[in-house]
């Protein structure tokens, strides 16, 4: 009886005041829920003392370790940042944080002759204070963490991959063209065997910022370029400016001393991919845009898009949804698309992350089967070993928890079905 009559209670609160209980306790359960997943992992961090059987033949106990100590840190950060934001959140809710920003804004606005019609100057200004604080406090609770679901699971624009590819990476990484040679005239002929209209292969010096090894492709129609990142290759190396000076070498000019090989040029390289293994990383890559997988994407994301702000335009209109976050004379759109994709949002979001985790899961087996097609299931094997070694990435994962998060099955997962004769 005293649970319904609670909820009677709560049912004949007024509308602002429901819906904020309701963000409150939704975001809690979510971080409730999170930190339950995030203890089964950790658990098993700390109970997985040992190299895998699949992995013994391949993974020193030494690297192993490494990448379990790693992971326990990064676990015990998260568990109190989390924690942190969480309650800081919390507070900024309660205390009306966000009415006492906009309103500190609005002065700031006013100290500079600009009234409260000049709503644009008002949101600029918000932003900047919210951009601020969260730089101050590590909290992130901007506008900006409302869009990043499609981004976390690779759901973004091909347009927007080409833009930054072609005039933003070169701004922080050099790309220069593969040089000639086997590598790069296997890569030609497995692309025209698939008829993916390949049109340059770039080398990314990633290595100056990051050990992390990928390899990816970006373009329109007929204009497709591959990138593949300096430390997935074994058999290839930055050349060092400082030894070419040394020995009165100059730089080569196109086509001089082209080999069939390409030569490492600094001793003791311990991380990459030999050349099949490079090539079977690109088989499952491909297999993504042979399959339809980055079309399928792009009309989900599009889809998504009009289902959210077809809703925005409706909700915006809703005053109780201002006077829950303590709006109560005033519905500023830039406040109304932070409360309605922030919060309002939240369970819907919640439910469509897990969705597309599932599906991001598949079509990743789907393009390692599309490798394994090409013949390269052996090399793939062990490329994706030495990738998740070279990003101390830890082999075993909690099925509930890896379910809920990763977007990409995990290592054991993935070998197991390279191996399975009946992966479809």
């Amino acid at each position: 009886m005293g649970m319904w009559a609670s909820m009677d209670a709560m049912w004949e609160l007024p509308a602002e005041k429901r819906i904020f209980g309701a963000v409150l306790l939704f975001s809690w359960t979510v971080y409730l829920w999170e930190t339950f997943l995030a203890q089964r992992q950790r658990r098993i961090y700390k109970t997985t003392t040992h190299v895998p059987l699949e992995l013994e033949q391949i993974m020193d106990s030494e690297t192993f370790e490494k990448s379990r100590l790693y992971q326990l840190d990064k676990s015990t950060f998260s568990f109190w940042s989390g924690l942190y934001s969480e309650v800081e959140g919390t507070f900024i809710l309660l205390f009306g944080g966000i009415p006492y920003l906009w309103s500190l804004s609005g002065r700031f606005c006013g100290y500079v002759g600009f009234g409260p019609e000049y709503e644009i100057i008002h949101s600029l200004m918000f932003l900047l204070l919210a951009t601020l604080f969260s730089a101050l406090t590590g909290l992130p609770w901007s506008l900006y963490n409302t869009f990043v679901i499609e981004e976390k699971h690779g759901f973004n624009h091909q347009v927007l991959v080409t833009i930054y590819a072609d005039y933003i990476a070169p701004l922080f990484d050099k790309f220069t063209p593969l040089p000639e040679g086997k590598l790069k005239q296997e890569i030609e002929v497995m692309a025209k065997n698939i008829d993916f209209p390949l049109t340059k292969v770039y080398v990314v010096e990633g290595s100056k910022r990051s050990s992390h090894s990928n390899a990816y492709f970006y373009g329109f129609f007929k204009n497709k370029r591959i990138v593949l990142f300096d430390t997935l290759l074994e058999e290839y190396s930055v050349p060092n400016k400082d030894v070419q000076e040394g020995s009165g070498m100059g730089p080569r000019s196109d086509g001089e001393g082209d080999s069939e090989e390409i030569k490492p040029t600094v001793k003791n390289k311990k991380q990459g991919c030999k050349n099949e293994e490079v090539l079977a990383v690109l088989g499952h890559e491909l297999g993504h845009w042979k399959l339809g997988h980055t079309v399928k994407n792009i009309i989900i994301s599009q889809m998504n898009s009009f289902l959210c702000f077809s809703l925005f335009a409706v909700l915006i209109r809703r005053k109780e949804l201002f006077a829950a976050f303590g709006f109560y004379d005033s519905q500023p759109t830039l406040i109304g698309l932070l409360i309605i994709f922030q919060f309002i949002f939240s369970p819907y979001n919640e439910v469509l992350s897990f969705c597309l985790t599932v599906l991001s899961r598949r079509f990743e087996f789907q393009a390692d089967a599309f490798a394994k097609k090409l013949g390269k299931a052996k090399d793939l094997y062990s490329a994706l070993i030495k990738l998740n070694k070279d990003n101390l990435g830890f082999p075993v994962s909690d099925w509930l928890f890896s379910m809920w998060h990763y977007s990409h099955p995990p290592l054991l997962e993935r070998l197991q079905a390279l191996k399975n004769p009946k992966q479809d």
